[in-house]
Order: structure tokens, then C-alpha cells, then sequence
């Protein structure tokens, strides 16, 4: 009996599964970011800035437009677990950018009007450990392999 190839998740490899459940934590937290009660002082979110303070779980400073690039990057992550190439891709360049928000974080004061996103201490960790971890995940489950099938 054949099975369809898009509901089968034995096809899917190692690093495709990876890319679905980043993806799929990265829409959770941009859907949360709205949530009232999840989100603290949603009456203090901002679109963009520094300003905004709302506070997703207490602990990470979140705008409108910080939510929409969690929905929007969660979203690429399982439109591109559709190839193991594309995972790949999801996870080696998304995490490079995550190191470069780590950086930015660091260099940006958090008061300042370039810290548009807006960015906090405990973002600037989690940042950290997002993009060490999704370089780590696109390397790790890739090895090996000459090339990675799509």
C-alpha cells in the first residue's frame, strides 16, 4: 500500500523534523507574544522601539513587529521542511542570523532608537543559544552527507 508522500513522517529526514518543530515553536512564541497574560503589558507594546514593554512570560521584551518576525520566521521554518536541503538552509542561515542579533544586542544600547526590535538581557541569551543551536542542528544533522537531497 502506498502512503502520500506529505503525510508520511517516516520520509521525512532528521534535519526536516528539526526544521518543522523550530518552525513550530517559532509560530507558538509569535502567536503568545499577543496573548494577553502570556504577554505582560500588552497595553505598553509598541509596534517597533525600545519603548515598547511588554514583556512575553515575564521576561522577554517583545513589540508588535518582534511577534510578526517570530510568525514569520516559524512560518519559513516549515515551508522550507518540505526538503532536507531547505531545512538545512533554515537552520545553518537562520542561526547565523541569530548570532548577528546576539551581536547587535550586545552593541546596541537598550535604550537606544536603534534597538528597533526591541532587545533585552534575556533575549540577547536566547538569541545566543537559538543560533548556536540551529547552526549546531543544520551541521550535526547533515554530516556526512556530500550533499543534502531536496
Amino acid at each position: 500500500m502506498a502512503t502520500h508522500p506529505l503525510t508520511s513522517t517516516a520520509a521525512r529526514t532528521n534535519v526536516q523534523k528539526a526544521s518543522l518543530a523550530v518552525g513550530a515553536v517559532f509560530l507558538l512564541v509569535g502567536v503568545l507574544g499577543f496573548v494577553p497574560g502570556i504577554t505582560a503589558g500588552m497595553d505598553q507594546m509598541h509596534f517597533a522601539g525600545h519603548h515598547s514593554e511588554a514583556m512575553l512570560l515575564g521576561l522577554f521584551q517583545v513589540s508588535a513587529l518582534h511577534n510578526i518576525v517570530h510568525l514569520l520566521f516559524g512560518a519559513a521554518g516549515l515551508f522550507l521542511a518540505r526538503s532536507a536541503a531547505g531545512s538545512r538552509s533554515f537552520l545553518l542561515y537562520g542561526g547565523v542570523i541569530y548570532l548577528v542579533l546576539f551581536i547587535y544586542g550586545l552593541v546596541v544600547p537598550q535604550d537606544s532608537p536603534g534597538n528597533f526590535v526591541p532587545l533585552n538581557a534575556f533575549d540577547n541569551v536566547l538569541h545566543l543559544l537559538l543560533g548556536v543551536g540551529m547552526v549546531g542542528l543544520a551541521l550535526i544533522l547533515t554530516r556526512g552527507r556530500n550533499s543534502v537531497r531536496s
